[in-house]
């Protein structure tokens, strides 16, 4: 039997190292790590290629239940992939096992709470930004990209390469924002 840890964050500025330390400790012998909402499976190429190659008897393992997934029908559906391929899915926090059918009944009720957490996230963060916006304090996202210093560029004579080095971004978003102005 294989132990195969996952380790998942939201965001490029989280990191995974404490999720990687705690599968160490639990045996895991691979462990794959992702930077991805955990939303859906979509985008998620780690955990595809553990779904994929997860043989009869080994195991998946990941340190929450929300770090899986935090959609019940996902986390179940992922159950479900794993019991037909033989294999079961551990959380070290807290211990569920669905090599049981009490662990899968443990996994369906923290599944749901996860889902729910995460709805009372997107609630609190919707009533924030309502707040901000009554105050006249909320302008939304800022811009990552100065698009008068890409247009600038352009009007030099400047190429799309060269803008998007000196910007900081890709050469398609560059095309994006000329394309925008109408001076591409």
């Amino acid at each position: 039997m294989t132990i195969i840890g996952y380790a998942r964050v939201s965001t490029s500025d989280q990191k995974t190292d404490t999720q990687v330390e705690r599968l160490k400790a639990a045996g895991c012998e691979v462990i794959r790590q992702e930077k991805v909402s955990g939303r859906s499976r979509e985008g998620r190429s780690e955990l595809e290629t553990i779904m994929d190659f997860i043989r009869p008897g080994d195991q998946l393992a990941v340190v929450k239940l929300d770090r899986l997934g935090r959609s019940t029908r996902d986390v179940l559906n992922l159950v479900h992939e794993l019991e037909q391929k033989g294999a079961s899915l551990r959380v070290l926090e807290p211990e569920v096992n669905t090599a049981g059918p009490m662990g899968k009944m443990v996994l369906t009720v923290l599944g749901m709470v996860a889902e729910m957490e995460l709805g009372f996230i997107k609630e609190r963060q919707r009533a924030g930004i309502e707040k901000a916006k009554a105050e006249g304090v909320y302008k939304g996202r800022p811009a990552k990209l100065d698009h008068n210093k890409i247009r600038e560029l352009r009007a030099q004579g400047v190429g799309a390469t060269e803008i998007a080095a000196k910007v900081g971004c890709k050469r398609a978003m560059v095309y994006k924002v000329l394309s925008a102005a109408r001076c591409g």
